[in-house]
């Protein structure tokens, strides 16, 4: 919504939980969807005399990501611990950072109609994941499941820089695809390993002082993310023009009713009590360990985009949905070493019949039963004139159905094309002289009775001849 009146002022807290095996400060797993505490090690569950330990490959993560937004490393942070006291947080504190953080700036630039914006980050930093509280399966009380709590998260802080609900979904959507391609956290929005508190104030537009805000927790959908903004600036104005104010507090979505409510009052920094955690030392990261994790990281989308353009000849629009995802750009990486010089071939296909047929079967590319070398063999058979592109689409059939590489469907069926020029003049010729009247009719200036021709050569030849060449050689026959 647009109110020439107020100006809407946004500010996104992202929780990206981290691709690792194991949880921030234990050994625990973190695989999603376990039995109820079957993964609450005695250190998620705070008993006493353990100590947590710093996982390795959660700080790894959080240095990838402040080099992919162009932020500064921190070379020594200091984990906190943050106070409150919550069912599902068993040691009555989660272990945070608050002060210096591991990551400090950087920036993601969005684009909203047609408009590029440079939104800053405040902060990176690591943290815990607190349990889960569950009401549905009981009557008359709740029960806490522990498995979550200890899982490590990356809480990605922004300034407050939107100014439109198209905006902070454009900011998101950037970050979730930015996580998952530096192979940080896969992005599962419906199992929370990303998920966005929105902070949501509004001003009269062309004064500088921002506005009481309220803060949305625990968006995982952009649409619900959309939708919340959107209430929640309505919300706020109504209440102002009609002589209230705007309470600080925490609010939850409602995506049946589609709107807002209160959560509790929004707690300030002071009201958590920081302090450093005495259990946990300083992190100190060398210049050597954010060299080496730069020197590992994948080229990013926008340097992938101008390559696919540039080096390969696709189009802008081609070169954006092949980088929608890692996993899509690398598939037609390893297509292109098995074909090299067919990109927009590959692309064609791969945007194509293979993201038509994973579709339709609900399966992502990772578990697609044809992989990029099989998917180029197949191509270098339309390339070298073997198969006509409608051959092709059912040889892919076969190839997906589990019947054997492309060669083999070919042989096993006696698809190869005719392309040699005497076979299919012979073809041409019978066909001439079997339909006169056609011949008549394209003489006469219809071109229908051409395409007539052309059809009754490609029956007689089962499909097989080479489509360009039956239409060159008809063409020469009939002057």
């Amino acid at each position: 919504m647009t109110n020439p009146n107020w100006e809407v002022v946004i500010g996104l807290e992202t929780h990206a939980q981290l691709s690792t095996q194991s949880k921030i400060f234990s050994g625990a797993p973190t695989a999603f969807g376990a039995e109820p505490n079957s993964q609450a090690s005695l250190v998620d569950l705070a008993l006493p005399g353990v100590l947590p330990v710093l996982n390795r490959g959660a700080v790894e993560r959080a240095i990838r990501f402040g080099l992919s937004v162009g932020a500064t490393v921190n070379r020594r942070s200091i984990f906190a611990r943050k106070n409150y006291f919550y069912p599902d947080l068993p040691k009555g504190y989660q272990i945070s950072q608050y002060e210096i953080p591991v990551v400090s700036g950087g920036g993601i630039t969005i684009e909203v109609g047609g408009v590029e914006k440079y939104v800053r980050l405040t902060r990176a930093h690591l943290e815990e994941d607190a349990g889960k509280s569950l009401h549905e399966d009981f009557h008359g009380m709740s029960g806490i499941d522990l498995n979550r709590a200890g899982t490590p998260l990356l809480e990605i802080v922004s300034e407050p820089d939107m100014r439109s609900s198209a905006e902070a979904v454009a900011y998101a959507k950037k970050l979730h695809e930015l996580v998952q391609w530096i192979g940080i956290c896969d992005g599962n929005m419906q199992e929370g390993s990303f998920r966005c508190d929105a902070n949501v104030s509004v001003r009269r537009r062309g004064t500088e002082t921002f506005g009481t805000r309220c803060e949305i927790k625990n968006l995982n959908s952009f649409r619900f993310l959309e939708q919340a903004i959107e209430y929640e600036v309505e919300r706020q104005i109504e209440l102002i023009e009609g002589g209230g104010r705007v309470v600080q507090e925490t609010r939850l979505f409602d995506p049946d009713r589609v709107e807002t409510r209160t959560m509790r009052s929004k707690e300030d920094a002071q009201d958590y009590r920081y302090f450093p955690d005495p259990d946990l030392l300083p992190l100190v990261i060398d210049d050597a360990w954010i060299a080496r994790v730069g020197s590992e990281m994948p080229a990013l989308p926008e340097v992938q985009r101008s390559r696919l353009v540039e080096v390969h000849g696709l189009s802008v629009q081609d070169a954006q949905a092949l980088t929608a995802s890692r996993a899509t750009v690398d598939y037609f990486e390893a297509m292109l070493a098995a074909l090299p010089g067919e990109a927009k071939l590959c692309a064609n296909w791969l945007m194509g019949e293979l993201s038509a047929r994973l579709n339709r079967e609900q399966i992502d590319l990772a578990r697609a039963p044809i992989d990029a070398p099989q998917l180029a063999a197949l191509l270098r058979r339309i390339t070298d004139g073997t198969l006509s592109g409608k051959m092709a689409k059912d040889v892919f059939d076969a190839m997906w159905n589990g019947d054997g590489t492309a060669d083999a469907v070919i042989a096993a069926r006696g698809l190869a094309q005719i392309s040699d020029a005497g076979a299919i003049a012979a073809i041409v010729d019978e066909v001439i002289a079997a339909n006169p009247k056609s011949v008549e009719e394209f003489r006469a200036g219809k071109d229908k009775a051409f395409n007539a021709l052309v059809g009754q050569v490609m029956k007689a030849s089962k499909g097989k001849a080479n489509p360009q060449q039956v239409t060159d050689l008809l063409r020469a026959r009939l002057g």
